[in-house]
C-alpha cells in the first residue's frame, strides 16, 4: 500500500483479469503469508506514525518548518494504514475482495492519493532545506508560511493526478486474484497507457529529479564551506532526509519496475509470485518513515527529556507559526558564530588590502626605498 497503489498480487501473466473471489493465481498458503506480512506492516505502521504525530502535537518546540512536512508524510502514511492496509489484509485472509466495486474504486483512489502525497512531500522537504540554505536568514513566520503552502500543494497536486481514473482517464479496478485494487496497469489501450506515462513522469520522475538537484546543491555547498563551523543540527536533519529518501527509493523502485513491465512489457514477463516481493517492500514505506525520523532526528534527546520530566512539563497548545520562537536561541547562536568568523575574515582581508595599497603607493613614490633599507 502507498504511492501509486499496490501492485500486491498483480497478475502479470498478461491474461484476462481474474474476477474477485477467485484465488487461482495464489495458493491458500500464499494468501496467508501475504496476510501475515500485511498484519505486521499494519500494526507497526499505525503505532509508529501515531506516536510520531502524538509527539509533534504535544511539544511545540519540535514544530519546525521541515518537521511540518514530516508530519504531512506521517499523516499520509497513517491514512494508508487506516484506509488501505486493513482492506487488503482482510481480502488476503479471505482470498477475495470483500467491499464490492465501489469499495474497490475508493481503495484504489485513496491509496494512490496518500502515496503520491508522501512522495511529493519528500521532494518538497528537500526544496525546503535548499531554500533555507540559500536564504541563510533567521527562522521566522515566513518559513512556516512556505511550509504550509508546500503541504497544501502536495495534496492538490496529488488530487490532480489521482482523480482522472475516476473521471474516465484510465480506471481503478481489481487486480490479480481479486484481493487488491489499483490503477489498471495491464490495460493496453492508448488512453490507459498515456495516463500511466504521465503518472510516472509527474508523480515519480519529476519529484526525484527535484530531490537529487536540491540535495546535490546542498552537498556542494557543505563541501565548499568546509572551513567554517557548521551546525550539527542541520547536518542531522540533512542525514535524516537523505535516509528517508533512500528508504523510499528502495521501497518503490522495485515496485515501479514491476508496474512498468505489467503495462509495457511482454505478457508473462513477471510471474505473480515474483511481484509479491516488491509489493510488500512498497508497503514497508509506511513503517520506515517514522523509524528513520525518530532515529536520526537531532531533537530526540529533547523529546526524551520532556517525556521523562512530564510531571513538571505542561504541554503547549501554540499554533505552528508561534513555535519558531523556541528555536530562535539556537539559530541566533549559530548566526553569531558565522558573523564572528566573517568579521574576523573581513578584518584580516581589509588589513592586508590596506597594507598592499600603501606599499604600492610608497613604491611608486620611491621605488628604491626597500632596496636602500
Amino acid at each position: 500500500v502507498g504511492s501509486f497503489i499496490e501492485v500486491s498480487n498483480l497478475n502479470l501473466s498478461g491474461g484476462q483479469q481474474t474476477p474477485p473471489g477467485s484465488d487461482s493465481s495464489l495458493s491458500r498458503a500464499a494468501h496467508t503469508s501475504v496476510a501475515v506480512a500485511l498484519g505486521f506492516i499494519l500494526v507497526l505502521g499505525v503505532l509508529g506514525n501515531f506516536l510520531l504525530l502524538l509527539v509533534f502535537s504535544r511539544y511545540p518546540g519540535l514544530r519546525t518548518p521541515a518537521n511540518l512536512l514530516l508530519v504531512n508524510i506521517s499523516v499520509s502514511d497513517m491514512l494508508v494504514c487506516l484506509f488501505g492496509t486493513p482492506l487488503s489484509f482482510a481480502a488476503s485472509v479471505r482470498g477475495r475482495w470483500l467491499t464490492g466495486s465501489y469499495g474497490c474504486r475508493w481503495y484504489g483512489f485513496s491509496n494512490a492519493l496518500f502515496g503520491v502525497v508522501s512522495l511529493v512531500s519528500l521532494s518538497l522537504l528537500s526544496f525546503e532545506r535548499y531554500a533555507v540554505l540559500l536564504s541563510g536568514s533567521q527562522l521566522s513566520s515566513s518559513h512556516y508560511r512556505r511550509a504550509r503552502l508546500s503541504v497544501a500543494f502536495s495534496w492538490l497536486y496529488s488530487l490532480a493526478w489521482t482523480l482522472p481514473p475516476l473521471l474516465g482517464w484510465s480506471s481503478y479496478g481489481p487486480e490479480g486474484p481479486g484481493t487488491v485494487c489499483s490503477v489498471q496497469w495491464r490495460c493496453r489501450s492508448v488512453t490507459a497507457r498515456s495516463y500511466i506515462i504521465c503518472l510516472f513522469v509527474f508523480c515519480l520522475l519529476l519529484p526525484l529529479l527535484l530531490m537529487f538537484f536540491c540535495y546535490g546543491r546542498i552537498l556542494l555547498a557543505v563541501r565548499g564551506a568546509a572551513g567554517f563551523n557548521k551546525s550539527q543540527a542541520e547536518g542531522r536533519i540533512f542525514l535524516m532526509v537523505v535516509a528517508m529518501v533512500t528508504g523510499y527509493l528502495l521501497c518503490w523502485t522495485p515496485y515501479g519496475v514491476v508496474a512498468m513491465l505489467a503495462s509495457f512489457g511482454r505478457p508473462g514477463a513477471v510471474p505473480p509470485a515474483a511481484a509479491l516481493i516488491p509489493a510488500l517492500l512498497a508497503k514497508t514505506s509506511t513503517v520506515l518513515n517514522p523509524v528513520i525520523c525518530v532515529l536520526l532526528n537531532n531533537q530526540r534527546s529533547t523529546l526524551f527529556t520532556h517525556t521523562h520530566t512530564h510531571t513538571t512539563h505542561t504541554p503547549h497548545t501554540h499554533s505552528w507559526p508561534s513555535a519558531y520562537r523556541s528555536d530562535r536561541a539556537k539559530v541566533k547562536t549559530n548566526q553569531i558564530r558565522r558573523e564572528k568568523l566573517n568579521t574576523l575574515f573581513n578584518s584580516v582581508y581589509k588589513h592586508k588590502k590596506v597594507q598592499t595599497k600603501q606599499d604600492v603607493k610608497e613604491k611608486m613614490v620611491n621605488p628604491f626605498k626597500s632596496k636602500n633599507q
